[in-house]
């Protein structure tokens, strides 16, 4: 007679990496989506860019210190490209420092890292997932920013042509193209942007700089740009990469700067959240410093060694 050995019990799934990154992003997206500062960012990004448009139909002034700023009660595509100017000067440095600067640091000034450990989150885990909650909420402010300023502008201007910085009238199609490309170039700056706000908020440990931290870098390009010397360090700024997409709007489109700022703000988010994660798995949560470092003491390595 033939016996048939019991199956094995199926061993219980360990919960992988993977679920633990989900369960992790989506706490945190939840998190930062029910924050009011969040809710105020979405309400600007989607009715900030209608009143401007509003602003400028009722009144015959125009921002003409800006690049195309002429032209805005000529074409509507004008009014988005004004809009994606300011964003890329102080909007932007202001989204990416309220989203993630006080990403981290918030769960040091409540005393919940050891309550997050002791979940099944690792700490890589709760990391990723803060990282890619911060990420989706700057890219689909940026999104919906770009969206709202083209529909303000098409809907109260018009889709009319446009006039590129070769003196040559463009036509709608071509301009719209344009100018989704030009917003959709502007991705990766933001993402560097986040990414300076999140070392900050490891770094220090306090939201005030985390947000502030782009601010400063942004004021830093701009500085640069009033004075007109140091091009080198300019091109290394985040900032310098919002303006590559002022050479797509010529006769004959040169994309140098594009490519130059995207690899400037790939260097800045990689170096950013190395450095960042580094700072992270050092850190000892038991008693609040990094290993290798005396709690409280005035020359703990995990000061010293974000500045170098």
């Amino acid at each position: 007679m033939t016996t048939v050995a019991p199956a094995a019990p199926a061993a219980r799934a360990e919960p992988g990496v993977s679920s633990g990154v989900r369960n992790s992003y989506e706490t945190e997206l939840s998190k930062l989506l029910a924050q009011l500062p969040t809710r105020i960012l979405v309400l600007i990004c989607a009715l900030g860019p209608l009143a401007f448009a509003t602003v400028l139909k009722v009144q015959s002034g125009t921002p003409s210190d800006a690049l195309f700023g002429f032209w805005v009660h000529s074409s509507g595509f004008a009014v988005s490209l004004v809009i994606l100017g300011f964003a890329g000067s102080w909007g932007f440095p202001i989204i990416a420092g309220v989203l993630a600067g006080d990403l981290f640091s918030s769960e040091d000034r409540h005393g919940t890292w050891k309550t997050i450990l002791t979940r099944s989150c690792t700490r890589e885990d709760v990391f990723a997932g803060k990282l890619l909650a911060a990420g989706t909420c700057a890219v689909g402010l940026t999104v919906l920013l770009g969206a709202s300023s083209l529909i303000a502008g098409l809907l109260l201007v018009g889709a009319h042509p446009l006039v590129n910085l070769s003196g040559i009238l463009t036509s709608p199609g071509r301009m719209l193209a344009l100018t989704v490309v030009s917003w959709l170039i502007c991705l990766l700056p933001v993402l560097a942007y986040t990414s300076l706000a999140i070392l900050v908020s490891v770094a220090t440990r306090n939201g005030i700089l985390g947000v502030l931290g782009p601010l400063l870098v942004a004021l830093i390009t701009q500085l640069l740009d009033l004075i007109g010397k140091g091009v080198i360090v300019h091109e290394l700024l985040i900032g310098s990469a919002f303006d590559g997409w002022h050479g797509l709007f010529t006769s004959h489109p040169f994309f140098g700067q594009v490519a130059i700022g995207s690899l400037v703000s790939l260097a800045w988010i990689a170096a950013c959240l190395t450095a960042s994660w580094r700072i992270m798995r050092r850190r000892d949560f038991l008693t609040g410093v990094s290993s290798g470092g005396r709690a409280g003491g005035p020359r703990s390595r995990w000061w010293r060694s974000p500045p170098r």
